[in-house]
């Protein structure tokens, strides 16, 4: 039986290359029930500078599945998804998933103020609104993911701060 989840191949097209054998894009897997959103989404993942689709899923319960088997960098998940909702599946893949954990935005039609303690509630990172969903939110969203903490201190070579 093939798995509830789509996986997408981005070099292979190409075929083989001598390039070496390096991970330079974050690997994308989208969770989204309405195919219409989902075509947009990947399109937006496409269209973005060092992003790449792995997968798609269209229900919290494949969504989880999805990550396990996929390892996916980012997760772009529906807030709303038929089954467990996408808050209850992103607490699923961070708890399922050891290391890398991946970085989960959500994404909803709804405004943010609508969950104002969701995100961090389920573990994502970010909350983005469907209507204002492009290749420089998406970007955007990503690089303050990945940013150092504010309060966080360099250290030196041996591990201590300064």
């Amino acid at each position: 039986m093939p798995p509830p989840f789509r996986i997408h191949y981005p070099g292979a097209i190409m075929g083989g290359t001598d390039m070496p054998n390096e991970r330079l894009d974050v690997r994308v897997l989208i969770v989204e029930d309405q195919a219409s959103f989902r075509r947009a989404a990947r399109s937006v993942v496409e269209l973005t500078p060092g992003f790449a689709m792995v997968g798609e899923a269209e229900t919290g319960e494949a969504s989880v599945a999805a990550a396990d088997a996929l390892g996916p960098d980012l997760v772009l998940m529906d807030v709303h998804l038929p089954g467990i909702d996408g808050l209850e599946a992103s607490r699923r893949i961070l708890s399922a998933v050891s290391s890398p954990r991946p970085v989960i935005f959500l994404l909803s039609t709804y405004d943010v103020f609508d969950y104002p303690d969701e995100p961090a509630a389920c573990g994502a990172m970010a909350y983005l609104m469907k209507a204002e969903f492009g290749s420089e939110r998406l970007a955007a969203a990503w690089a303050a993911a990945n940013a150092p903490a504010p309060d966080s201190c360099p250290t030196d070579s041996s591990g201590t701060r300064p």
